[in-house]
């Protein structure tokens, strides 16, 4: 971390400090800032070039796009003065614009989102996803326990929670978009299932009880929150002491149409990376491997990552 005298001298300038302020709320890309900004592509890669060099931003690959944020673990010290930072431009009309500006991005991300899912409900089950094939949701379901309290999460019209419940105690499918929480009410009642219901909720702030089930499930789903870590804390959360977590995933990749055509917000994930959230998370003994590849392109690898929440 560069001396203090460094560090005001980075902050001092006006642009530098406002992208700060952007980033400290959560990863950005380069054109990300530059609708937000209105400023050239160059001049923005300049100054987080400086951020990150000073140890101030950190970046992510993520196939052909770099992700900044705020770096994690700055001394006191230092947060302190990105507090004053913060305090200092809190009437600053520039950068009251740029927050704002970055409220309508996560907004139409979202509206983005719930527009994909919302347009494939009730064929969902029926299509193609990438990375969802029986041997992988095979291998999923040998690390299930019967006659338990099960959260899948991010559950979408629930196919796979209305096959865990002719065996679970009970199934809450948690999924963000109304549409698929209307589809699966219907599919659940036409097939007459009793212990399962559909909560309309974000697996990032999970519409459950604290300690309230003992597994949660995210088949295909971590890829499209906005904050992964954030949704394996709210799986924590939920579960019991003694409880698992069980994640079906893709391994990290490189097809950007994925974007577009899914409405993925990661490109897949890491072993090694999801282990380590994990732990930060509150999980212990985590464990992640690809369980499957497509034959065909892009060729998809799908991961199966669980771990425990500690017994008290």
């Amino acid at each position: 971390m560069p001396a203090p005298a460094e560090l005001l001298r980075l902050l001092a300038d006006p642009t530098r400090a406002r992208i700060m302020l952007l980033i400290a709320k959560g990863e950005l890309t380069v054109g990300e800032l530059q609708e937000i900004l209105g400023m050239k592509q160059a001049r923005i890669s300049t100054h987080l070039s400086l951020l990150r060099q000073s140890g101030l931003a950190a970046d992510r690959r993520d196939g052909k796009r770099t992700h900044y944020t705020l770096a994690p673990g700055l001394p006191p010290p230092t947060q302190a003065l990105l507090r004053a930072v913060r305090d200092a431009l809190a009437d600053d009309p520039p950068a009251q614009a740029d927050q704002r500006a970055l409220r309508r991005l996560a907004d139409n991300r979202r509206r983005a989102a719930d527009a994909h899912f919302n347009r494939v409900a009730g064929r969902l089950g029926r299509h193609y996803c990438p990375g969802r094939s029986w041997e992988a949701v095979g291998r999923m379901l040998c690390q299930l326990v019967p006659a338990i309290r099960i959260a899948d999460l991010g559950a979408g019209e629930g196919v796979l929670s209305q096959l865990l419940a002719r065996r679970a105690e009970f199934v809450h499918c948690v999924d963000k978009s109304p549409r698929m929480v209307k589809v699966g009410r219907e599919l659940a009642r036409r097939q007459g299932i009793r212990n399962l219901d559909y909560v309309l909720g974000d697996i990032e702030d999970i519409p459950l009880r604290a300690g309230s089930v003992d597994l949660a499930l995210l088949s295909q789903a971590l890829h499209h929150a906005e904050q992964p870590r954030r949704a394996l804390a709210e799986a924590h959360r939920i579960l019991r002491p003694g409880g698992r977590i069980v994640i079906l995933d893709l391994k990290a990749h490189r097809f950007e149409k994925a974007r577009e055509l899914y409405a993925d917000r990661w490109l897949g994930f890491e072993p090694n990376d999801l282990c380590d959230w994990l732990e930060a998370a509150g999980f212990t003994q985590p464990e992640a491997r690809v369980v499957a590849r497509e034959d065909t392109g892009p060729r998809f690898e799908t991961l199966l990552a669980v771990a425990g929440k500690p017994a008290r």
